[in-house]
């Protein structure tokens, strides 16, 4: 398997939000493991109004795949309740990936 594409979305909780963003981005997990062309997805909490989603594909389709999937989807269902901005999502080029977990 080799990574080569991945996405980032940054998202700032409304004041008062903060545990919904989280509780939203936690359940996301269930999701993304349903996604057999997302098999990296991190959520990440940067400072208490700050999170993000990492998540990473072996090719173009799997990306525009989780793009238009079922997460993209409730978080834009979601995001004029929870957030305090449009989430900014970028497409990145993985240069390196180190990955020592084995799969349970």
């Amino acid at each position: 398997m080799t990574i080569q594409l991945a996405l980032f979305a940054r998202l700032e909780a409304k004041p008062g939000k903060e545990k919904e963003v989280a509780q939203f981005l936690e359940t996301g997990l269930a999701l993304a493991n349903q996604e057999a062309t997302t098999p990296i997805w991190f959520a990440l909490q940067f400072s208490p109004t700050s999170f993000g989603v990492f998540d990473a594909f072996e090719n173009e389709a799997g990306r525009q795949g989780h793009l238009n999937g079922p997460i993209a989807q409730a978080l834009m269902a979601k995001a004029g309740e929870l957030l305090a901005s449009p989430p900014s999502i970028e497409p990145i080029t993985v240069l390196g990936l180190k990955n020592q977990m084995r799969a349970v």
